[in-house]
């Protein structure tokens, strides 16, 4: 009972938090170029983004963010190795956002 907790506790985090990057990703799609460029995060600080953080950054920006039990740990891996070329991760943000997808698919 408290894991199927924490797991949905998860999933909300998650959820709540991708919409909050996709709202802001919208708004930041709108600006034009008198209000500045958008900056991109230097690596170093992609680098120190966990497995749930960098999924809500990178998957919101095409897709409605699932909960993680949605799928098993296999098909997880096939999915974010699919989607490694697709979303341009490098292999340090692939293993971390898989991590944490199996973990919290359990």
């Amino acid at each position: 009972m408290a894991l199927s907790l924490t797991r949905s506790a998860i999933a909300l985090g998650v959820f709540a938090g991708g919409s909050l990057l996709v709202l802001a990703g919208c708004e930041m799609a709108g600006r034009t170029a008198s209000t500045g460029p958008a900056t991109v995060p230097a690596k170093s600080a992609v680098a120190a983004k966990g497995g749930a953080e960098l999924w809500a950054d990178t998957c919101s920006h095409c897709h409605n963010l699932r909960s993680p039990s949605t799928y098993g740990p296999a098909q997880w891996e096939v999915a974010v190795y699919d989607m490694r070329v697709r979303a341009n991760l490098t292999g340090e943000e692939q293993r971390k956002i898989l991590e944490f997808l199996k973990a919290a698919s359990q």
